[in-house]
């Protein structure tokens, strides 16, 4: 089955993918409940493009200190998730803002998720991008925070995200679904919202809760 992730991100939500994943004994998935969306109508789904960043405390004279970030934003392609790993000493920077959600929509990107903080907030809001951060604050990533490396296996949110893989959130949350086992996850997530959705028909029609569990196996 292909993976059409701007349809798909309509039908799916991260707590069916958090089950599932759960029943593919893939427990440790979902970030840290800090990773929250900028806009909570906003859902991102796409493939990820992480970034590794580590703590720096100067800039070097001709220094071009944004070189690896930008070269990740420039070679962002349609419906590919920005994931910028700022776990520990540069969890209070900001390496996301306004422009780089400018240039990732005009791309195609599916949106940022990141463990670090967010800045320019209202006119992020304005472009729609969905951005997905460890928190708000002004501080620059220069001279404090540098990506070091790009399309590397990072920690982001507390989840190990490696390029490809697919990165899921909405308002409840993040979640992250291994490349090698994304197809059969999406699959049975879009199973299990089939039985949910007859289930919360017969709840709503006045069957008890044991019922339809014993009838449907969902809760």
């Amino acid at each position: 089955m292909a993976i059409d992730f701007r349809s798909l991100k309509d039908r799916l939500y991260s707590a069916v993918l958090s089950d599932v994943l759960d029943a593919f004994g893939r427990t440790e998935q979902g970030m840290r409940p800090f990773v929250r969306p900028l806009d909570d109508t906003k859902v991102v789904f796409g493939r990820a493009r992480t970034g590794l960043f580590m703590p720096v405390y100067h800039v070097e004279e001709g220094e071009n200190f944004y070189a690896v970030e930008i070269a990740l934003i420039d070679d962002l392609r349609q419906d590919e998730v920005a994931v910028l790993a700022c776990d520990g000493p540069t969890d209070r920077i900001a390496p996301w803002g306004e422009l780089l959600s400018t240039a990732a929509g005009y791309r195609g990107a599916a949106g940022c998720v990141t463990d670090g903080l967010a800045r320019d907030v209202r006119q992020i809001r304005e472009t729609g991008f969905p951005v997905f951060c460890g928190g708000i604050g002004p501080l620059d990533s220069q001279g404090r925070g540098k990506m070091i490396a790009m399309d590397v296996p990072v920690r982001c949110g507390g989840v190990a995200v490696r390029p490809g893989d697919l990165v899921f959130g909405d308002v409840d949350g993040v979640v992250v679904i291994p490349a090698e086992i994304a197809q059969e996850v999406v699959a049975a997530a879009l199973e299990k919202i089939d039985g949910e959705n007859a289930t919360r028909d017969e709840l709503a029609r006045g069957m008890k809760l044991a019922e339809v569990y014993e009838k449907y196996g969902v809760l």
